[in-house]
C-alpha cells in the first residue's frame, strides 16, 4: 500500500461510528466518506454523486453488468469482449444461464483489441434488443489498451449503456470518467496501492441499475451495506496519489518494462511477446515460452524469489489455457505456456536483474519437464 493510503486508513481505524447514524460519531464518519467521495470524483473526472462505493472490482462489475441488464429488460442481448476478466465474464454467463440473457462475445484481433467495427456490427444486428455493453479499459493479462472512447461513442449512438472495467488502467493510464463517454466504470483499491476489499463503481447520473443486494439503501440505493469508512479513506488517498503521480510513474515503468522485454528476449530467443507491442499498460510484459507449462515455470521462478502470474486456470489439477490468449488466436500450448510480469510503483531495476538471472535455467528445466 502507498504510505498515504496506510496513513488515511489507520487514522480512521481508531474511530467508531456508522456513517448512516445521526449521532456525532456517525456524522464524523459520514464526513470522511463524503470527503473521500469528492476526492475520488475530482481525481477521475466524475461528479461526487456518481461514485458508488463497493467491496472491490468484482462487486462493481457484478453490479454494473447484472444491474444494468435487469434495469433494461425485456432487452436480452449483452455484448461483452471475449478477453474480459472473469469478474465481468462470469456475471454475464450467469445471466445467460439463469436469467435468459443472450450473451455475445465480441471478437478481438491478435493483440486482444476490440475493433470499433466489430462492436458496431454486433449492435446493428438488433440494436433494440441490446441491454448493455461491457469492454475493459485495459487487459489484465496481456496489457492491451482498448479504444474505450470510440466504443462508448458507438454505444451512445444507439442509446445503449456502456460499462468499462478500468481496474488495470487507473493509476497507470490517464483515466477520466466524463471524458471516456462510459456510463459505468469499475475501479479497485489494491491495484493502485490502496487497501484490498475497497473499490467503486462510477455510475453516471440518471442510470439506475437494479440492486444486486438489498438492505439499508446506502449508495444511491443501488449498493446497500454499512460503509467501511477506513477502507474508503484508504481508497481515496490511493486514488488521489496514484492519479497525481501517474504521468511520472508511467514514464518510469515504460522504460523499465521495455528493458525487461529486451532482456527476456535476449535470454530466451524464441519467447513470444503477447499483446500490443506499443499500446499497452506501462507495467505489463506478457510472454509465451514455447515448450513450457506456465504453472511449472511460475513455480520454478517463485522458488527463486520472482513472483509472476499466469492467465491459465487450474481445474481438478489440470491446467487450462488462458481464455484471453485463445481469443487472440493462440493455440492451447502457447496459451498454457504463458506468464505475465507486472511492474508497479515498488518495482526496481534490481527486480528485473533478478528475473534475468534466474529465467534461463528455469525455462530449461520447465522444458525438460515438458507440457505433459
Amino acid at each position: 500500500m502507498l504510505p498515504e493510503a496506510i496513513e488515511a486508513m489507520t487514522a480512521q481505524l481508531k474511530r467508531v461510528g456508522n456513517a448512516s447514524s445521526l449521532h456525532a460519531a456517525g456524522r464524523q464518519v459520514r464526513r470522511v466518506v463524503e470527503e473521500s467521495r469528492e476526492t475520488i470524483a475530482a481525481a477521475l473526472g466524475a461528479r461526487p454523486s456518481e461514485v458508488v462505493f463497493t467491496s472491490g472490482g468484482t462487486e462493481a462489475d457484478n453490479l454494473a453488468i447484472k444491474g444494468l441488464y435487469w434495469a433494461r429488460r425485456p432487452r436480452k442481448r449483452v455484448l461483452i469482449s471475449s478477453v474480459e476478466h472473469h469478474a465481468a465474464l462470469d456475471p454475464a454467463h450467469w445471466l445467460a444461464e439463469s436469467q435468459g440473457a443472450e450473451v455475445e462475445l465480441l471478437e478481438v484481433d491478435e493483440h486482444g483489441r476490440v475493433h470499433p467495427e466489430t462492436l458496431r456490427a454486433a449492435i446493428e444486428r438488433d440494436p433494440d434488443d441490446v441491454a448493455m455493453i461491457s469492454v475493459m479499459w485495459a487487459n489484465n493479462e496481456v496489457g492491451t489498451v482498448q479504444p474505450v472512447h470510440v466504443l462508448a461513442a458507438i454505444a451512445h449512438d444507439h442509446g445503449i449503456p456502456f460499462h468499462t472495467d478500468a481496474v488495470q488502467a487507473v493509476g497507470q493510464l490517464p483515466v477520466s470518467f466524463s471524458g471516456s463517454g462510459a456510463d459505468a466504470l469499475t475501479l479497485t483499491g489494491h491495484k493502485i496501492g490502496g487497501p484490498m476489499g475497497a473499490g467503486a463503481l462510477l455510475l453516471a447520473r440518471g442510470l439506475t441499475p437494479v440492486s444486486v443486494q438489498h438492505g439499508g439503501g446506502q449508495e444511491r440505493d443501488v449498493r446497500s451495506g454499512t460503509l467501511d469508512a477506513p477502507a474508503i479513506a484508504g481508497l481515496a488517498a490511493a486514488v488521489s496519489t496514484a492519479v497525481r503521480e501517474q504521468e511520472a510513474l508511467e514514464r518510469r515503468l515504460v522504460a523499465l518494462r521495455d528493458e525487461l522485454i529486451r532482456r527476456v528476449r535476449d535470454a530466451v530467443p524464441d519467447v513470444v511477446l503477447n499483446g500490443d507491442p506499443v499500446d499497452r499498460l506501462p507495467g505489463n510484459a506478457h510472454f509465451s515460452f514455447p515448450g513450457c507449462e506456465g504453472d511449472a515455470l511460475l513455480m520454478l521462478l517463485d522458488a527463486k524469489g520472482v513472483e509472476c502470474s499466469t492467465g491459465s486456470a487450474c481445474s481438478a489439477g489440470v491446467a487450462q489455457p488462458s481464455h484471453v490468449l485463445l481469443a487472440m488466436g493462440a493455440d492451447a500450448a502457447a496459451a498454457r505456456g504463458s506468464l505475465r510480469f507486472t511492474l508497479g510503483h515498488t518495482s526496481t531495476r534490481e527486480d528485473v536483474d533478478r528475473l534475468i538471472e534466474v529465467l534461463p535455467a528455469a525455462v530449461e528445466r520447465a522444458r525438460r519437464a515438458g507440457l505433459g
